[in-house]
């Protein structure tokens, strides 16, 4: 297997591999292996869910090249998965993640996903096994995806995050293309080279 070519991929609630972001991945020649959202996988507990992700990563995307891609609610299964390891020594790119509950007064939503302060309150207590090499990319009208929020953890952590101007949720299909270019093909940062 070309592990270069190799990438583990979570989409967000409801996503599939080879939907939407999934397409994209496949038409740059990769072979996208992952978690879809959906069906079974969406029907486990979010403790099975995470502690199968970690499972994956482990077994199979635990070598420095590796790389995981993780969107939304999927990069919010992936942080969680973290957890459950020591600091993920590959490449990983998450995308309008999230990192807690959010709401939009507009709309009225609110939505609280499981263990929505796990996450900051490990990261504040400086106890959180950072990936050795990861970019976050949140829009800057991200209501889901509170870029103050995300910024904040990005922060807490010491990796670099980038607010997308006058994007939402969805980041714009051009400004995806381009990060995707740049992250498959750069070697892998440490945190330490990030510059803030």
């Amino acid at each position: 297997m070309n592990h270069n070519a190799t990438l583990y991929y979570l989409p967000g609630r409801g996503g599939r591999l080879d939907a939407g972001l999934g397409v994209a991945l496949v038409e740059r020649n990769l072979v996208v292996s992952g978690r879809e959202t959906v069906a079974e996988f969406a029907s486990l507990s979010f403790q099975e869910q995470i502690e199968l992700i970690a499972q994956d990563i482990q077994e199979n995307f635990w070598y420095p090249e590796a790389k995981i891609l993780a969107n939304s609610f999927g990069a919010y299964l992936f942080l969680h998965a973290q957890t459950l390891m020591p600091a993920y020594i590959g490449k990983v790119l998450l995308l309008s993640p999230i990192v807690g509950e959010f709401s939009n007064n507009e709309t009225g939503t609110h939505f609280v996903p499981p263990r929505s302060r796990k996450l900051k309150e490990l990261a504040q207590a400086k106890k959180y096994p950072t990936p050795q090499s990861c970019e976050i990319h949140v829009g800057e009208q991200d209501w889901q995806s509170n870029p103050e929020h995300v910024s904040e953890f990005g922060k807490l952590l010491n990796v670099s995050v980038t607010v997308v101007p006058r994007a939402g949720h969805m980041l714009p299909k051009e400004y995806v293309t381009k990060v995707l270019g740049q992250w498959l093909s750069m070697p892998r940062l440490e945190r330490n080279e990030v510059s803030a």
